[in-house]
C-alpha cells in the first residue's frame, strides 16, 4: 500500500479501506458462486491470492459504488457498507456487514505493517466462510448498500447525488448475526459479520 502525501490520517484511513472493500466485496461474490469461476481471475493483494472481476461492468460496479464512499468514510459519515442477497421477489436472504469505525480525533498515521496484517486476516477468513453462508439459487441478485449515520449534504458534490434512499424490504424479526472477523487498529475499527432471517421467519416461509 503506497501511502499518499499530504493526506490527513482520515484521507488515507478511508483510501486504504476503498481499495481493501473493493477486493472484499469481489471476493464475496466469488465466494457466493452466482458467476461462472471464468468471470474472475486470480490476483495477489496483501501477499494473498484474491480474485478479480474479468467483466467491466461487474468490476466497474464494484469499484464506482465502494469508491464513490470514499469522502463519506473520511468523514465519519458511513456506519455500515453491505452486500445484500435477494430472491426474485426482492426480500433480502443474506447480508453481509462491513461496520466501520473511522477516529475522527486521531492525528497519527495507521502502521501499514499491523494494517495489511489485519486486512489480510479478513481476506484469509473470507476465502473459509462459505460453510456459514446459505446456498442461494442463480436467479437471486445482490446490490451493494451503504448505511449513512446521517445522510449526505448537496455541498459534497455531485457524489452525494449518486445515493438514493434504498426501498429493500427489511425483515420483520431481529436477524441471525454470525461474526465472521474484526480488526481494531487505530484509527480504524472493521467488523464483518453475517446476517440471516430469524429461525421464525425461515420457518414461516
Amino acid at each position: 500500500m503506497d501511502r499518499r502525501e499530504n493526506q490527513s490520517p482520515q484521507g488515507e484511513t478511508a483510501r486504504i479501506l476503498v481499495e481493501f472493500l473493493e477486493v472484499a466485496i469481489t471476493s464475496i461474490v466469488y465466494l457466493k458462486g452466482l458467476y461462472p469461476s471464468g468471470a474472475f481471475e486470480r490476483r495477489r493483494y496483501l501477499n494473498s491470492v484474491v480474485h478479480r472481476a474479468r467483466h467491466p461492468q461487474l468490476r466497474n460496479y464494484i469499484h464506482m459504488s465502494v469508491s464513490g464512499l470514499q469522502p463519506f468514510i473520511e468523514k465519519g459519515l458511513i456506519e455500515r457498507i453491505a452486500v445484500v442477497f435477494f430472491d426474485t421477489e426482492n426480500v433480502p436472504l443474506e447480508r453481509f456487514i462491513f461496520k466501520l469505525s473511522v477516529n475522527q480525533s486521531c492525528g497519527s498515521m495507521v502502521e501499514d505493517a499491523d494494517l495489511e496484517f489485519s486486512l489480510r486476516s479478513f481476506l484469509i477468513k473470507l476465502s473459509v466462510s462459505q460453510p456459514l453462508t446459505s446456498a442461494l439459487s442463480q436467479d437471486c441478485r445482490w446490490e451493494i448498500v451503504g448505511y449513512f449515520r446521517m445522510l449526505p449534504q448537496a455541498d459534497m458534490g455531485n457524489t452525494a447525488a449518486l445515493w438514493i434512499p434504498t426501498d429493500t424490504k427489511q425483515w420483520q424479526q431481529p436477524p441471525l448475526i454470525t461474526p465472521i472477523k474484526s480488526m481494531s487498529s487505530e484509527p480504524l475499527n472493521v467488523q464483518l459479520y453475517l446476517e440471516h432471517p430469524s429461525l421464525s421467519k425461515t420457518m414461516k416461509s
